[in-house]
């Protein structure tokens, strides 16, 4: 008897990720988990550098305005470039940007007093970058892995990223405490140098080249066409304009206003968001086993949990049910997120990723200014408990409404494709028989499309 090939005895080396975690899935996801313990910190401390400074509860939403409203500008023209030129490449230069704002941001907090104004500008230059680096992220994203996989992908692409949000909440909200917010966004600055660094070793070199188009205006035109032919896409975009406008109101404005008033200081906002981003987390680890036929209606359900954290501010509950009621609000968007991102794979072409999240992200953010900007206001003509009860309200409401549309309801997963597995042909010696390909179903659920 012939002794085996020594390729066949050699051990194989055990693997040390998922053979779907391909370079740039887990590029991308490193540096998603290094931005995010940066910036969950940095939004806590930027609030309460503006405080600290002497600012009011209307100057802190001017400052998170200033950082929303460069989405609204720059976000369709980000989508567009993204889909035409290396997406890598706007992900490192929009990276850099943000290292660039944060530290002088960091800067004048630790060396003075900042103005309102420079916060404002140094902040608007953090959301620009954040307005390229959005659709190429998750255009990039989109296209690094493989339909079967998906649903498993983005659930631990969030996991990873949310949990690192956690640790960044809640370390920033212990660092303002004990040595002030302009060391938080130093971190921040720290981080995008370091995320924007592993971007740059994305390997796109398998990315088929895009045809050229008639100009970025008629990019934008394809981009509009997608959205506006699926009414399941333009409706729950539409929802999210409202839903993130009060929710990033009640917890960039309210939130450290009732934390600072009624919970003893940011610590225990930061424990509460913590508890947000481990909801997150149980959320990202149901979805990596669960996978519900009837995506949207499955998602958009589990929209209305999201009313809760603005209802625990107004009451206002006690630290420990503020955390709670985070927590079950984490769970429930981190269903939507994985279903949401599965949705926009299956549905939308490679090449249109970047445009469509553009459109995306436009419409869920084009509110969030205004309404952060005005909710200064709002507490003051109506009151701070009665503003965040009508935020929840309208969470709410604006979910409800998506629920007729038919396409939410009725819009599945598509099955899995077929699977090639070698068979030997049963008229050849077992020792030279060529294979032959036979499909075998995944078992995935059966979907089908919207009519």
């Amino acid at each position: 008897m012939s002794s085996p090939p020594a390729a066949a005895s050699r051990p194989t080396a055990p693997r040390r990720r998922p053979a779907w975690a391909g370079r740039n899935y887990t590029l991308l996801t490193g540096a998603a988990v290094v931005t995010n313990l940066g910036s969950h910190g940095a939004l806590i401390a930027s609030a309460f550098a503006v405080l600290e400074a002497g600012g009011s509860g209307g100057d802190v939403g001017l400052v998170a305005a200033a950082r929303t409203l460069p989405l609204v500008l720059f976000l369709l023209i980000g989508g567009a470039l993204a889909d035409r030129l290396p997406r890598h490449r706007v992900m490192v230069a929009a990276n850099a940007l943000n290292c660039v704002s944060q530290a002088a941001f960091a800067v004048l907090v630790l060396t003075g007093h900042p103005q309102l104004w420079q916060m404002m500008l140094l902040t608007a230059l953090c959301g620009t970058g954040t307005a390229f680096f959005n659709p190429a992220a998750e255009g990039m994203l989109l296209s690094s892995v493989s339909g079967e996989h998906a649903n498993r992908a983005f659930a631990l692409f969030r996991m990873a990223m949310n949990g690192a949000g956690i640790g960044g909440a809640a370390l920033g909200g212990a660092m303002i405490a004990a040595v002030g917010p302009g060391w938080v966004l130093a971190v921040d600055a720290a981080a995008f140098a370091l995320a924007g660094a592993l971007r740059a070793f994305l390997d796109v070199r398998q990315t088929a080249d895009r045809a050229p188009g008639g100009g970025l205006l008629a990019d934008l035109r394809e981009g509009w066409v997608e959205v506006r032919t699926r009414p399941w896409l333009w409706s729950i975009v539409l929802q999210f304009s409202v839903v993130v406008a009060v929710v990033g109101a009640a917890e960039a404005v309210y939130g450290p206003l009732v934390a600072r008033d009624q919970l003893g200081g940011p610590a225990p906002w930061g424990l509460a968001l913590a508890f947000f981003g481990i909801g997150t987390i149980a959320g990202a680890v149901l979805m990596m086993v669960w996978k519900p036929r009837r995506l949207l209606l499955v998602g958009t359900l589990c929209v209305f949990p999201l009313a809760l954290p603005s209802a625990g501010l107004a009451v206002p509950l006690p630290v420990w049910g503020l955390c709670t009621v985070m927590f079950v609000s984490g769970t429930a968007i981190e269903v939507f997120g994985v279903n949401w991102m599965t949705t926009m794979h299956q549905e939308i072409p490679e090449e249109k990723f970047s445009r469509v999240s553009a459109y995306d992200w436009f419409g869920s953010v084009s509110m969030l200014p205004l309404a952060t900007a005005l909710a200064g206001p709002a507490e003051a003509a109506f009151g701070r408990t009665s503003a965040l009860w009508g935020c929840a309200t309208l969470v709410v409401l604006g979910t409800a409404a998506v629920l007729f549309v038919p396409d939410v309801r009725r819009l599945t997963r598509k099955p899995a494709p077929p699977k090639a597995v070698s068979v030997p042909a049963a008229t050849a010696p077992a020792a030279t028989a060529p294979a032959v390909t036979t499909p075998v179903p995944e078992g995935a659920p059966t979907g089908v499309t919207p009519g």
